[in-house]
Order: structure tokens, then sequence, then C-alpha cells
């Protein structure tokens, strides 16, 4: 069941999670896709890690290159709401206007910031790599990024196909007024949870799992 707009068509929305990389925002996105899948809704899921290919051939990861990926992340989202779609959204997205740009496009928008200590996503980032480096977690922009943006930073000796690296060097802008703000110290569970209870108030008549309706 999703709610109506005016014209008596399904209202779409959109759920955009946020955060360093590393900070867990996509194995909690997932978590929350797999758990409305199972409630029967057909949510998109949009990971900017795998649309980046889609838009660009070969990547570049520059500033202008990141700037307008989001530009078209954001129109693709909307496209997708205007069709009545639940869409959710997982991308860094550093500066605050990116995401402010996706929530002006689309009428029912809400951000979910998963909040992370920056040496814990390092950490993470580290661990995650070594796994993709088996033939896991495919789709990275680049294992090992946080380590190689510091050793750039400290020597001056470019990476090839490394662009600005969020937290190293550019900031993460925070949004003051995110609908859902998680601790990324929490366990996945209650993470997703918590974004569950949100979505429950945030979309009227959200059809509740077989073992909750009871």
């Amino acid at each position: 069941m999703q709610a109506q707009s005016t014209n008596g068509t399904p209202r779409g929305w959109a759920l955009w999670f946020t955060g360093l990389p590393g900070c867990g925002k996509s194995t909690i996105a997932r978590a929350v896709h797999a758990e409305l899948a199972a409630r029967g809704l057909d949510a998109a899921l949009l990971v900017m890690d795998e649309r980046r290919k889609a838009y660009f051939s070969h990547p570049t990861y520059s500033a202008e290159e990141r700037a307008k990926a989001y530009t078209l992340f954001a129109r693709e989202a909307a496209d997708l709401t205007e069709q009545g779609r639940g869409v959710i959204l997982d991308a860094t997205a550093n500066r605050l206007a990116m995401r402010q740009e996706a929530r002006v496009l689309i009428e029912r928008f809400a951000e979910v910031l998963v909040r992370c200590p920056l040496p814990e996503a390092m950490r993470r980032e580290a661990v995650r790599s070594s796994q993709a480096n088996v033939g896991h977690h495919k789709g990275y922009v680049m294992p090992g990024m946080y380590q190689k943006a510091l050793e750039r930073k400290h020597t001056g000796i470019p990476v090839p196909g490394l662009g600005e690296v969020v937290g190293v060097d550019v900031p993460y802008e925070e949004n003051p007024q995110a609908e859902c703000v998680l601790d990324a110290l929490r366990p996945v569970e209650e993470n997703a949870r918590a974004v569950l209870d949100f979505l429950d108030g945030w979309l009227p008549g959200l059809p509740p799992l077989a073992g909750d309706a009871a």
C-alpha cells in the first residue's frame, strides 16, 4: 500500500542514506531495502558507485564529474518517484547542496544520516578493501582509498584514478535537519529497525511484516 497523491496516483518517495565512506550506510540501506521487499514494497535501490559507471563509461572521479553525477543521480530518483515508485539512495554526497538538490526535485524526500567517527570509517574501509581484493564487495571506487589519500596528502605523489576523498581531501557536510540520524557504532539490525520505525510514521499505510501483524 502506498500513500496517494491528490489526483489518485501513488505518491513516490525517496530515502537517501548518506555519511562518510565506510560508515556502513550501504549495509543498512540494503537491510532496509530487503525488509521493504519482504513487506511487498518494490522500492528501487540506487547506489552511486554503480550508477556512476552508467553515467560515465570511464569515470575520472574529478570534482566536476562528481557534481554532475549527483545531479544525474537526483534526477534519476526524481523520475522514479514521479512514476509512484519508492526509492532508496545510497551515496555519500559530501556536500549538503548535492542532497538538497534532490530534496527540491522530490516531493516526498527524507535523509538518513549515518553518523560515524572518521577513524572508525577508515578502519571499516580498510577491512572492506581487503575483502574486495579477494572478490567480495565489488563496485567500490578504489580499495584502500583512505590510506592512498593520506599517503598522497603527505607525499604529494598523485594516485592515478583516485579523486578527492571525502574526510581527507574534502569535508563531509552534515545536515543538521536530517530526518533520521543513526549511530554507526550500533548494530546494523538496530539501525535498520530505527529506519523502519521512522518509515512507519513517515509513510502511512506501510504494510507490516507478517510477524509484526500478530
